[in-house]
């Protein structure tokens, strides 16, 4: 199994963690770099052709990247990703700065949702070179982390074809909602930005915006379901034991 650093960023502001992302996402292209440089260069030696940059490396002198996965909380934000609409978003500055909660427009995909207290925010930087080259797969693995947590309180996690994210009430249009959202980006095979999973999650702040761009579904949170708070550690373990499983990796 793997090694993957493990970061409890506990509750930060979301740009300072947007940042702490960015670090580690860089380094870990800077390395991939490097790597296919010296293999190149190798191959040249060796009066071969260079490798393309889907094609595997081979070079005995490369170094392994670090893959890492961050969990955190932020103070009240909303963030729109690249392919969403700012319509979305239906509150003004002001009223922003009245509710204390800021608003990014950030580079994942996926449309607007919010972050605040209560909510386990998740953030793997993964080089999925060293997993698999499959996004769509990546994503699922993400719900089904979600899906199989759920499940140890009781709670059926369901996917909506066409949709990302996991779901409860899924096949009732009148009854469902959304209790974790998914937007990612990626690069080289490397990811950044991750999942939104409502745990004690203040839900009224989801009024100020047409979450994910869908006008037709609710939002939940976990105490919501249960009818009781919920310790964030425990479900942080949680996830933690179900991402080592399904990803084959040893948190450390």
């Amino acid at each position: 199994m793997q090694p993957v650093v493990f970061h409890d960023l506990g509750i930060i502001d979301y740009k300072k963690a947007w940042e702490y992302q960015e670090n580690l996402f860089k380094q870990i292209l800077e390395q991939k770099l490097k790597n296919r440089a010296t293999e190149n260069q190798e191959l040249r030696t060796n009066n071969q052709e260079p490798r393309t940059k889907n094609q595997e490396l081979t070079t005995k002198n490369k170094q392994q990247t670090q893959s890492h996965l961050i969990f955190c909380e932020h103070p009240h934000v909303f963030t729109l990703g690249k392919s969403g609409s700012e319509n979305n978003l239906l509150i003004n500055e002001s009223q922003l700065k009245e509710k204390q909660a800021t608003y990014y427009k950030i580079n994942r995909g996926g449309d607007i949702t919010y972050h605040g207290p209560g909510q386990l925010v998740g953030y793997p930087i993964f080089d999925l070179d060293n997993f698999f080259t499959d996004i769509h797969k990546y994503l699922r693995f993400l719900e089904e982390i979600t899906i199989l947590t759920l499940a140890e309180y009781g709670i059926k996690g369901e996917r909506i074809e066409g949709l990302t994210g996991v779901w409860l009430d899924a096949e009732n249009p009148a009854k469902a909602r959304k209790i974790c959202a998914l937007g990612v980006h990626a690069s080289r095979w490397v990811t950044m930005h991750g999942f939104a999973f409502n745990i004690n999650t203040d839900i009224n702040y989801f009024n100020n915006i047409i979450p994910c761009g869908i006008t037709d579904k609710a939002v939940t949170s976990l105490d919501i379901e249960l009818n009781r708070k919920v310790e964030m550690d425990e479900v942080k373990e949680k996830m933690k034991k179900h991402f080592s499983v399904l990803f084959e990796i040893e948190l450390v």
